[in-house]
């Protein structure tokens, strides 16, 4: 995992004044990163267009055309011309070498192999004006490879899109990674993320940090290693099957097929559920991990939640319909509980009113994901909080962890069940609750990544089975 950072500014101080590096030094590293990747992926020869801003961000687009002016069809545009002290230097010392910047793109540019936007970089806290704006989609019309500079022109420091971004297809960020590039509305214009380092090793740049993007490393599979086992050895996951006894059956699936060594379906009448699937009109005495709500409906009165959740202390993961409950949130005031919250942004919404006392807006919700699970987290410090989204966000004990490698393929009914189920599963094998939605969330998108079929055509029985086969292509890997 990676750490994440509101901005860079304190970071940058730091090189200034303890490593004696200049900005000067910290802007040629940050145009020498991009400047390698596209050397490594471009051949010679190709067109290089960069569109750079006034400031210290159209600065680096600047020093990138120079470094790559000899060997590339450089191009570079300055719309607004150069203000900072940093971008008139590095202007001066492009011109020097031959690059002769033009005030405006083309508009009828049709050879572009790579369009760099460099015009406004990490930081920007008001909405582009009226030209700014014109330029942004007049960049994203053009067809080429699309980097962003730092961050896309258009997504603000606090992730917001005002009003149009630059829509790239690599983000080349400097010296370390931002909250902005990872809210939901900012995933359509990032592309793939990566950093760059500046003049020093990247463990000596980034300072402390509570909030961490996570990795395909960062995902512990339940391996068995023992050759001494039985289906005791695994636990039993327990889940509670309502009105739509579907998703209990996706979720009580995912949850055996992800090592559970027994699943049970706890139900108040017949249902047909696949052999493997058990079920019972109460909780058996073996539980060692119980999930509410995918469901749920109103399907469980209040004093059979109170006999069979809240006077238990085995470990529980609440999802969908149980943050409609206060019968059921009030879980929530068991200090030693293990649990993981699940819920999307409509649901927390209902959670939030419930537990904080204030009426939330989707909108609202999604605009402060960052601030909202941490504030959620310092209330319940004992719960996990899995806030589900493009970007699927963990909170725990006042840390958050970040998922950013879900996809539109998640986008059906069932996914969230699989989650669940991938989650009761390893808490039922004993995994804690933090650990248990930091592996399911990724088992759930690497399972996501490997289906072969089409974008549209996924369906949870799909992941269920991927699933299955992570193992074999980690060790494959």
């Amino acid at each position: 995992m990676q750490r994440v950072f509101d901005n860079c500014y304190a970071m940058d101080r730091r090189c200034y004044a303890e490593y004696g590096l200049t900005e000067d030094i910290l802007m040629e590293h940050a145009a020498e990163g991009m400047a390698v990747y596209i050397r490594e992926y471009f051949s010679e020869g190709s067109t290089l267009l960069i569109v750079a801003g006034m400031g210290n961000n159209g600065a680096d687009g600047i020093v990138l055309a120079r470094l790559l002016h000899a060997r590339y069809d450089v191009r570079l545009v300055l719309p607004f011309g150069v203000k900072s002290a940093m971008a008139r230097l590095q202007l001066e010392r492009a011109q020097k070498i031959g690059v002769v910047p033009a005030d405006r793109i083309d508009t009828g540019e049709k050879s572009v192999d790579l369009l760099v936007d460099a015009l406004f970089g990490a930081g920007l806290n008001r909405e582009l004006d009226q030209e700014s704006q014109a330029i942004v989609a007049q960049m994203n019309q053009i067809e080429a490879f699309k980097i962003a500079c730092d961050i896309s022109t258009g997504i603000s420091e606090s992730g917001e899109i005002v009003p149009v971004a630059f829509r790239a297809d690599l983000t080349i960020t400097m010296g370390a990674l931002k909250e902005s590039l990872y809210l939901d509305e900012a995933k359509a214009y990032t592309g793939v993320i990566t950093c760059v380092e500046l003049g020093v090793d990247r463990s000596l740049y980034e300072m402390q940090s509570d909030t961490f993007v996570l990795e395909q490393e960062d995902m512990h599979l339940p391996t068995r290693r023992s050759k001494v086992t039985h289906k005791g050895s695994f636990g039993h996951a327990v889940l509670f099957c309502g009105e739509k006894e579907g998703a209990s059956v996706i979720a009580g699936s995912a949850a055996l097929r992800f090592g559970a060594g027994l699943t049970t379906l706890v139900v108040r009448e017949h249902v047909l559920v696949p052999p493997f699937l058990m079920t019972a009109t109460s909780v058996p005495e073996t539980a060692t991990a119980l999930a509410i709500g995918m469901g749920m409906g109103d399907f469980f009165g209040r004093e059979f939640i109170r006999n069979s959740i809240l006077q238990s202390s085995v470990p529980l993961l609440l999802d969908a319909d149980s943050f409609y409950s206060r019968e059921l949130l009030s879980v929530l005031e068991q200090p030693d509980r293990p649990l993981v919250l699940t819920p999307h942004p409509k649901e927390f919404a209902s959670l939030w009113e419930i537990t904080m006392g204030e009426a939330l807006s989707v909108t609202e919700i999604q605009k402060h994901r960052f601030a909202l699970v941490r504030k959620f987290s310092e209330r319940y410090p004992q719960a996990v909080l899995l806030l589900k989204g493009a970007n699927m966000l963990i909170a725990h004990q006042k840390k958050v962890w970040i998922n950013p490698l879900g996809s539109s393929r998640l986008s059906k009914g069932g996914s969230g069940d699989v989650l669940s189920g991938l989650i009761v599963g390893l808490l039922a094998q004993g995994y804690r609750a933090k650990e248990a939605a930091i592996t399911a969330s990724l088992a759930l998108a690497e399972a996501t990544r490997q289906y072969e079929g089409s974008s549209y055509s996924m369906l949870p029985t799909d992941l269920v089975e991927a699933v299955g086969r992570l193992e074999l292509s980690e060790k494959e890997s």
